[in-house]
């Protein structure tokens, strides 16, 4: 029996599932997190583990065959100088699936597909103080007005 054999075509046609593809994979690999099903985040697993592994080794030869996938120059330039390198000493198992719980409107389980060496933004202090100089600045200028 050939057990694990292909794909899941996911209800799409070749062309579909292709681009869609290609778009899940470039987008983990620009925000390093993305939430999806988890059939996609299945298939799309299969496609960024292999390009990650690409991405190690900065060749010539391995940026064309990534460049097949990633349409975008600048994902692709990341993938080459940030992730390959933070990727040099595992051995596979670079991305993650987080279960989240099921969609509300067609009970879809949901996933979050992210790379293992993700890290939580920090919340920025800086934002806070921008927000409430804008608000000071705001204000003066009604002040001066009146």
């Amino acid at each position: 029996m050939n057990h694990k054999i292909g794909f899941n075509p996911l209800s799409r046609t070749s062309a579909h599932r292709r681009a869609m593809l290609r778009n899940m994979v470039a987008s983990l690999f620009k925000y390093e997190r993305i939430t999806t099903t988890k059939a996609k985040a299945a298939e799309a697993r299969r496609y960024a583990e292999k390009l990650i592994t690409r991405a190690k080794v900065d060749t010539v030869h391995n940026r064309r065959i990534a460049a097949k996938f990633i349409a975008d120059e600048r994902i692709l330039n990341k993938l080459f100088t940030e992730l390959g390198p933070r990727m040099k000493e595992r051995n596979g198992g670079y991305t993650r699936v987080l279960k989240m719980g099921f969609r509300q409107g067609d009970a879809a389980e949901m996933v979050i597909l992210e790379l293992v060496d993700y890290k939580l933004p920090e919340p920025d202090s800086d934002k806070n103080e921008k927000k409430s100089t804008k608000k000071a600045k705001a204000e003066k200028a009604e002040a001066a007005k009146e």
